[in-house]
């Protein structure tokens, strides 16, 4: 019996855990966590980044000396050197060389030190360009968070739009039956009704579409549950905050990855024209060598020497130095120079324009928040005013004193002051956290619990 009891509860708790999961409504700051942590486009760029990883490692073990293990083995026919007695033999025999080889690199014109430096900042730009990646995807998440948020509360709206249809016609119904009103009141309402009908299907359609866009930007699987979690917007405090676009933009020049990661493409091209013109300098090299050998003749059944003995007699050592002086090399290193220099000169100009493309960004960021804020203070004080008239609308086609025309066109002006009310309060907050980003160049203050 106690064994019956643990399996029904187990049972029991693997059914609420997935019924709490199918129920789950995500917040913003649960979209951007999901999409930080699982977007493939952005995990293709950390990719990118270890690969300029890997490269400033490279270039780090560059100056470091080489060390090479090298055996050999080989069976020779008809004339060769005896290289016991350096003379020459026609007698078949076997050979098998070891070595280990050593050289470093004592002066290159710096050019090694040098793509060091350029390959640091290379890194230093790909972590930047990863977080340009990532500030990308969280913005355009954002900006479609909020659209279902405005989808929904146009559902919202319909639905309430509908309510009221459906409202009138049962009460218009119920005087139709008693004879205190027309048929044709009543044929009237009930095509107002199913026009609200229609729009708030249109309303959930546009709202289920936006709800599959921001599933598939965060590349949930299709089968899986998915809903937002709707905050109450009435709750969310609309400030009088003014923004000045220059101080926006010292602050965002300083911050934002955008410039940074030009600024480090731009050092890393400057090391790169000087690791380019290190080689137009003299080399030097230094080397060394152990080596040792076995030698024996085939199908010679005199006495020889054994394989450790050999080793051990044959065995010799070499150091060398070498320098290389570059006179000509058809034009390999001054290319590679002049390349150098364009992309730097290439690099500054994309520096200039970034710079011009943040400010124009951040004026009119600035421009069209100190616009959203008029448009939605009118837009507020519109639908404050245009529940007042509704209200009284209301009361009037109760009474009997105005017909359904009237009352339809009143609820219709009431439901278009109730969007632009919701969508002028959605662009602000879109607008504000854009400012913010701008300040801040990082999500986590973007998110609103």
């Amino acid at each position: 019996m106690e064994k019956y009891k643990l399996i029904l509860s187990l049972f029991l708790i693997i059914c609420f855990q997935e019924i709490s999961a199918q129920e789950k409504k995500w917040t913003l700051e649960d979209c951007i966590n999901y999409a930080v942590t699982n977007n493939i486009s952005l995990q293709r760029q950390r990719l990118q980044t270890e690969i300029t990883e890997v490269n400033f490692l490279k270039s780090k073990m560059d100056i470091l000396p080489s060390f090479n293990l090298g055996s050999d083995a080989s069976i020779q026919y008809g004339r060769s050197i005896d290289p016991i007695t350096n003379g020459v033999t026609f007698l078949q025999n076997f050979r098998n060389g070891y070595s280990l080889n050593s050289s470093i690199r004592l002066f290159n014109g710096f050019t090694t030190l040098n793509t060091i430096e350029a390959n640091k900042y290379m890194l230093k730009a790909g972590l930047e360009s990863e977080k340009i990646a990532r500030n990308t995807l969280i913005i355009d998440i954002m900006g479609q968070y909020y659209q279902v948020l405005y989808s929904k509360g146009l559902e919202i709206v319909s639905k309430m739009q509908l309510e009221l249809s459906e409202k009138q016609l049962f009460r218009i119904t119920k005087m139709v039956e008693t004879g205190l009103a027309a048929v044709s009141k009543q044929y009237e309402i009930e095509s107002q009704a199913s026009s609200d009908r229609l729009s708030y299907t249109i309303a959930q359609n546009t709202s289920s579409q936006a709800i599959t866009t921001l599933k598939q930007m965060l590349q949930l699987k299709p089968s899986s549950e998915f809903d937002i979690l709707i905050p109450d917007l009435n709750n969310i405090l609309i400030t009088d905050n003014s923004f000045n676009t220059d101080s926006i933009y010292n602050i965002a020049s300083q911050t934002l990855p955008r410039l940074k990661e030009i600024e480090y493409e731009l050092r890393a091209s400057k090391k790169q024209i000087a690791a380019a013109r290190g080689n137009l300098a003299p080399s030097l090299s230094l080397g060394g060598q152990l080596f040792t050998g076995y030698y024996t003749l085939l199908n010679d059944t005199s006495a020889q020497s054994s394989f450790s003995t050999q080793m051990k007699n044959n065995f010799g050592q070499a150091v060398g130095i070498s320098l290389n002086i570059p006179i000509f090399n058809n034009y390999s290193t001054a290319r590679n120079i002049k390349l150098a220099k364009i992309r730097k000169n290439d690099t500054e100009l994309r520096l200039e324009q970034e710079k011009n493309n943040l400010y124009t960004d951040i004026e009119n960021a600035c421009l069209n928040y100190n616009r959203g804020k008029a448009e939605f203070g009118a837009a507020k004080a519109n639908y404050y005013y245009n529940i007042k008239s509704f209200d009284a609308v209301e009361k009037k086609f109760e009474s009997g004193l105005i017909d359904v025309t009237n009352y339809s066109v009143a609820k219709t002006t009431l439901f278009n002051a109730e969007s632009e009310e919701l969508r002028t309060k959605l662009q602000l907050i879109i607008r504000k956290l854009t400012i913010q980003f701008y300040s801040t160049g990082e999500y986590e203050n973007l998110v609103m619990n």
